[in-house]
């Protein structure tokens, strides 16, 4: 059998159970392609120029795309990255090649959901299987039916606690030791793909499964940071104070799996604590976001969420592009939204609070913010960024309504000395005042 195996958000050799079903075949031809579409300006929204791949995804994406070939060559394989539409490229590979089966991980998102449908119609007599290796569990082993996925995470977390043992039945498939042979080591087209720009910050993130391993290790066993994760876990700018795993998970460079054994290797061989479970907790977050993606499709992207509550909302340019640029009348927000451009990271608890600002000091609508996360996050996961969104606006999944920080009591417990504010430049010298009167920018509904 000849396979196709089309890495997506799963850049690993590590517990990949869709390569380790691609390994059965007597031949194997491992693909990546970069969809020109990713860097088109004003993709879904005319109003809104944006990439949904800034230069921070980009740069962490190409680095892990490296390893993943010197992984692969290792092996004996190679990498064919592929820059084109899916929809052309992976056709014109299967005739070429006559590939007799196409596999990839299963995915969220219902362009995702549309592109696999539209490949196996205008391929009908090829094979197509799907595996899911981007979560923790299996949509057959979740403790609920996915059309009975309760709509608050609190829900989710109980029933799937209630099994029993956190990490039951949750086997890890280890690293294939072999691969099939590939189709020779013709040229592919990815001198086509964009340059990678020089970092403008050092953001302490290097793309690749060596590394996320490495950070995993280096988190839970060398600093030991997984005993105090829950004191610690919301400072706005110190690399120890978080796992910082989230890049490897997003695109799959890191397995959930593996992250879950690991914890539970570190409370059989040390302790287990209310911040190794914290941990446990935070993953947890992630797996009931990548569920709710495929639950409620469509609506993730929605104004009014998947409660269907309609919130007034307007555009205003100029308070939009404020709060891009780090612009505002609130310091502490500047400081984070100045910190995203630079590294393409910013805290957990910064994107609360900018997020905040938004949605309630700025009034604007939720979907914008979560389109500039897309381009700028570098852990941008289209679960948990949408749901996460939705949940602060209270249009998701959250049952107290939409969520406000007070910024100025958030930056006296988070920032009391200006340090994080300072660092990042959070004071504007001419900032930008919500209140304007220009014919312009009169509102849009």
């Amino acid at each position: 059998m000849k396979t196709l195996y089309w890495f997506t958000r799963d850049l690993r050799l590590h517990d990949n159970a869709a390569l380790l079903a691609a390994s059965r075949s007597d031949m194997l031809l491992c693909v990546y392609v970069v969809d020109p579409r990713w860097f088109t300006d004003a993709i879904s929204n005319p109003r809104l120029p944006h990439q949904r791949m800034g230069p921070h995804r980009w740069r962490f994406l190409w680095q892990t795309l490296m390893d993943l070939e010197r992984s692969l060559r290792v092996m004996g394989q190679r990498l064919h990255i592929a820059w084109g539409l899916p929809e052309q490229v992976l056709p014109e590979l299967v005739r070429e090649y006559d590939i007799t089966r196409l596999i990839r991980s299963r995915l969220p998102g219902t362009e995702e959901t549309q592109l696999w449908q539209q490949l196996r119609q205008s391929l009908p007599e090829r094979m197509f299987q799907q595996f899911e290796t981007l979560s923790l569990f299996t949509e057959g082993s979740l403790p609920m039916a996915l059309g009975n996925m309760p709509d608050t995470f609190s829900g989710f977390r109980k029933q799937v606690e209630k099994q029993g043992e956190r990490y039951a039945n949750q086997l890890r498939i280890r690293t294939l030791a072999s691969l099939p042979p590939p189709p020779g080591f013709a040229e592919d087209n990815r001198g086509e793909c964009p340059a990678i720009a020089e970092p403008g910050h050092p953001n302490g993130f290097t793309g690749g499964e060596q590394a996320g391993l490495r950070q995993l290790q280096a988190f839970v066993f060398e600093q030991q940071g997984i005993a105090r994760y829950k004191q610690t876990r919301n400072a706005l700018d110190h690399w120890p104070s978080s796992s910082k795993l989230s890049p490897w998970l997003a695109n799959g460079s890191l397995s959930a799996r593996e992250v879950a054994a690991t914890i539970e290797q570190y409370e059989r061989d040390y302790q287990r604590n209310e911040s190794t479970y914290w941990l446990w907790f935070e993953l947890l977050w992630r797996e009931y976001f990548h569920w709710y993606a495929f639950r409620h499709g469509r609506r993730l992207f929605c104004r009014d969420g998947i409660q269907h509550k309609r919130r007034p909302v307007t555009f205003y340019p100029q308070r939009f592009r404020a709060w891009c640029e780090g612009n505002t009348e609130y310091p502490l927000v500047n400081a984070a939204m100045n910190q995203l451009r630079r590294t393409g990271y910013i805290s957990n608890r910064a994107r609360q609070l900018v997020a905040s600002c938004l949605v309630n000091e700025l009034e604007l609508d939720w979907r914008y913010g979560a389109a500039w996360f897309e381009q700028q996050l570098v852990d941008y996961d289209p679960g948990s960024n949408y749901g996460n969104w939705q949940y602060l606006a209270g249009v998701g999944a959250d049952p107290r309504g939409l969520r406000q920080f007070n910024l100025a009591r958030q930056a006296e417990q988070y920032d009391p000395e200006g340090t994080f504010t300072q660092r990042w430049h959070g004071h504007a010298a001419r900032p930008v005042p919500r209140h304007q009167v220009d014919a312009a920018d009169w509102p849009i509904a």
